[in-house]
């Protein structure tokens, strides 16, 4: 016969049950394992939970919570992962509120997550799209376009962003999806390339292409799951770059795709002619256009955004300097400008009362390099090895060098990532 439980372990029950809620909805706006267990064990421990313990991967929540001779032990899962930073700052905001009132009921954080679960999106599917194309277009000038190569890119990443938000939206796999955002956002750039060139406006502007699918590169995940790593937390970390991995290579994959089929390659475009303060001024404004779109199309709020953008400007700018005419090592290079915005983030964030990680991610995603990344996927289904490995390797650094400088930040001002507990 099942034992009915007391009053303590039904409290117990409703408790352990809001906090993983938390945590549920938080790892399902894209955040990491570290921020997921922390907002969990805040909320638990205002509810009066004694101990609460948890273990987050890319995709499942298992806690126990502990109150005196009883415990709880539970699971879920999340089976749609992406990316929205207005909802993990209305979650931290409450995490914090609850844990300065010290006590509350289940019944009032219940209600807080309800109100959070139903907030729509800050922007409609079009102008998050345009987003999008904001950020390509700041990308593809970054990388050496001109203003054919920008046009293109901010035509195809509209199209792009804008077919996978839909498609998303109405559940269809994210790898599937990526796919056919790529190639949609590939043939876009292509086809106003050719409507050039029959009109007479001719030339090598299809070079320029991949900067199109440069909204697919998962900036997100990758510097989160490299930070779940950097913690120690190998599970989710791996899991995440994994997850980051496949998203990546689906598109990539796709734009390869349309290059085979057009005879296409992507090599860099040739960069525009311009004096050197000229140059370096649009560097700055497009390195502040670029975050601002990627926060934007995180769904992060304006406040938010133009703090993202106002502090990776002149790191990124610095950044770019420090590559191409000091001939610094760019993985180098990414972790100075990476713990830079770290450094910058910690101490704005408070100061606004905003979750770094909605301000920094955003910043170091302009930093993301996409252009090697895709070059390595299609050198390597040429056949061409010793091209692919060396765009793939320089890929790799670069990515694991913003995660080093990021980390070093994060360690230099949180004591809890400076020492371990």
């Amino acid at each position: 016969m099942p034992t009915i439980p007391d009053d303590d372990e039904l409290e117990l029950i409703r408790r352990s049950g809001v906090a993983l809620r938390m945590g549920r909805l938080s790892l399902s706006s894209g955040t990491g394992s570290y921020r997921v267990k922390a907002s969990m064990a805040r909320v638990a421990k205002a509810l009066g939970v004694e101990r609460h313990e948890a273990h987050v991967t890319l995709t499942e929540i298992t806690t126990t919570s502990h109150r005196g001779r009883s415990f709880r032990t539970e699971v879920t899962e999340v089976r749609t992962i992406g990316v929205n930073t207005d909802r993990l700052a209305e979650l931290e905001l409450l995490a914090q509120d609850i844990e300065s009132r010290g006590e509350v009921t289940v019944e009032q954080v219940d209600a807080e997550l309800d109100r959070i679960a139903k907030k729509p999106p800050l922007y409609p599917t079009w102008l998050n799209a345009t987003w999008a194309a904001l950020a390509c277009a700041a990308f593809a000038f970054l990388n050496g376009a001109g203003p054919v190569e920008i046009i293109g890119a901010t035509l195809g990443a509209g199209l792009g962003q804008g077919l996978r938000r839909t498609m998303l939206h109405r559940g269809y796999n994210q790898f599937g999806v990526s796919m056919l955002a790529g190639a949609v956002a590939s043939l876009a750039y292509l086809g106003f390339a050719q409507l050039l060139t029959v009109t007479g406006v001719g030339g090598p502007h299809e070079a320029g292409y991949v900067a199109a699918a440069l909204f697919l590169v998962p900036g997100f995940p990758l510097v989160t799951g490299a930070l779940d790593l950097a913690k120690l937390d190998f599970s989710a970390g791996l899991a995440r770059l994994t997850y980051a991995l496949m998203i990546f290579v689906s598109a990539a994959f796709a734009v390869w795709a349309v290059s085979i089929l057009v005879g296409l390659s992507p090599d860099p475009p040739q960069a525009p002619d311009m004096s050197v303060a000229a140059l370096e001024g649009l560097r700055l404004a497009a390195s502040f256009l670029g975050v601002l779109g990627f926060a934007l199309m995180f769904n992060g709020s304006w406040r938010m955004a133009l703090v993202a953008a106002a502090i990776a400007a002149v790191p990124n700018t610095l950044r770019i300097i420090a590559v191409k005419d000091f001939n610094w090592p760019p993985q180098a290079a990414a972790a100075v400008a990476a713990c830079l915005i770290g450094l910058l983030a910690a101490w704005v964030a408070p100061r606004l009362n905003v979750p770094r990680i909605t301000v920094y991610v955003p910043a170091v995603t302009i930093m993301v390099p996409g252009v090697p990344a895709y070059r390595a996927v299609y050198y390597l289904s040429q056949g061409d090895t010793t091209q692919a490995l060396g765009y793939g390797v320089t890929a790799a650094l670069i990515v694991t060098a913003l995660a080093v400088g990021l980390a070093i930040a994060r360690m230099l001002t949180d004591r809890e990532w400076g020492f371990e507990h």
